[in-house]
């Protein structure tokens, strides 16, 4: 064949994709961004409706001056419980996407605008397992970005692997590696 007459092998083959290329370059995967969706129930804000409404409104009608207070902070309760069960039904739960560049992380259940952030702006992410609040369930994820924290519970998540997902993918996005859990802890205190 003649130097310029393309290869017939070469022009049957398909193009490379970009991953593989970049595979094949540093010998390591790139990370693909992970999609994390909270899940959300809406028994608990069903029942602090009706109970709070029903209740307060039958303690501020039948009682006296303790009972009306008592009733008043009911129903107060109740049209919060209201307020966040509308919200589930206008917003979506929120979903935790973490890629290369970027992290978002919803400010709460079922609220808009996500707090979007670069793997460089997270502080820390860890687990809290045992100082967690009575009404919060273990354990619970907590995203630092500086002086501000996320928490997420675990009732939010299908399951607690899923809360793992985001911490590894959050420290891959970082540079860093993920220990495993059995791994000790290295610690410049001694006992």
């Amino acid at each position: 064949m003649t130097g310029d007459a393309p290869d017939p092998v070469a022009a049957a083959a398909p193009a490379e994709p970009p991953e593989a290329a970049a595979e094949r370059r540093t010998g390591a995967k790139p990370a693909r961004p992970i999609r994390i969706e909270l899940e959300v129930s809406r028994q608990h804000s069903i029942g602090w409706t009706i109970g709070g409404l029903l209740l307060g409104g039958l303690l501020i009608r039948g009682l006296g001056t303790v009972g009306v207070w008592v009733g008043i902070v009911l129903v107060a309760m109740g049209v919060y419980h209201a307020w966040r069960l509308i919200q589930t039904v206008l917003h979506p739960p929120g979903t935790i996407v973490v890629t290369e560049r970027e992290i978002t992380l919803p400010r709460g259940l079922c609220l808009p605008r996500p707090v979007v952030a670069s793997p460089s702006d997270i502080t820390a992410i860890y687990f809290l397992r045992r100082s967690v609040p009575w009404n919060r369930a273990a354990p619970v994820l907590v995203v630092e970005l500086g002086d501000r924290a996320l928490a997420f519970p675990r009732n939010w998540f299908a399951s607690e692997a899923d809360q793992r997902h985001v911490i590894h993918a959050v420290l891959r996005s970082k540079g860093e590696t993920p220990r495993a859990a059995d791994a000790p802890v290295a610690s410049d205190r001694t006992i």
